[in-house]
């Protein structure tokens, strides 16, 4: 598994996270905050960007809710990988993890994986849908404490969907590294085979909570970063 492996690229969700505190912790949090931070702060990029969104679903015949507020809670209901959605729930998040209502969760195995990989040299990165800023947020505010030290680099949607080769060979290219050098985690076949086509080695995740995947067979499956020498 580890062969020629220099760097190791980790999904979030269902990988490093329980796929149960994204959706009931965070989502709902940011579902519960949204109103209040939009009228309270000025992220007018943002705005600009989701009213951009809007008036795609409404031309596209989606009926989104014509409110800001209640647009961005249907996005979220909808699990919407979009940008602007992202980079606003950041924003929520960092709040939320500054007034210290919002703790982050890692699976245990985590914390000491990355310390073992660190010590053998390898570099870490995470790809997400999420953030950045919501990425750097949730390694840095654990229950295991700051995770960011170990982590090299973050890469979101900003560098291509997840679903396609070419996101891959991007972070590839930003690492300085041939693609076969990078291992690639996560709980989705259809991001493992895009990972596959670029030429990364890849792993499934198998974690409690996480949804049967398709093809998983086609894929060597880990249930802990124990495994991962």
């Amino acid at each position: 598994m580890m062969q020629d492996v220099r760097a190791i690229l980790l999904d979030i969700e269902g990988t490093t996270t329980p796929i149960a505190f994204v959706h009931d912790v965070l989502f709902s949090y940011a579902r519960e905050h949204v109103r209040e931070f939009l009228a309270a702060n000025s992220v007018s990029e943002d705005i600009a960007l989701l009213r951009e969104e809007h008036a795609v679903d409404v031309k596209e015949g989606r009926n989104p809710p014509p409110d800001l507020a209640a647009y961005v809670e249907w996005l979220i209901s909808l699990d919407r990988k979009s940008t602007s959605l992202k980079s606003l729930q950041g924003k929520i998040w960092r709040q939320g993890y500054i007034e210290g209502t919002l703790k982050s969760q890692v699976f245990a195995d985590v914390a000491p994986a990355f310390a073992r990989w660190r010590e053998r040299g390898l570099r870490i990165s995470i790809f997400s849908s999420g953030s950045v800023l919501a990425q750097q947020l949730l390694f840095a505010h654990t229950e295991a404490g700051d995770l960011t030290p170990f982590i090299d680099s973050y890469f979101d949607t900003t560098v291509g969907k997840k679903g396609e080769a070419e996101s891959y060979r991007r972070i590839a290219e930003s690492l300085s590294l041939e693609v076969n050098e990078i291992l690639f985690i996560s709980d989705v076949t259809a991001e493992l085979a895009a990972a596959t086509e670029a030429g990364l080695q890849s792993v499934l995740s198998i974690r409690a909570g996480n949804a049967p995947q398709p093809g998983a067979d086609n894929f060597t499956m880990i249930r802990s970063f124990d495994e991962v020498a």
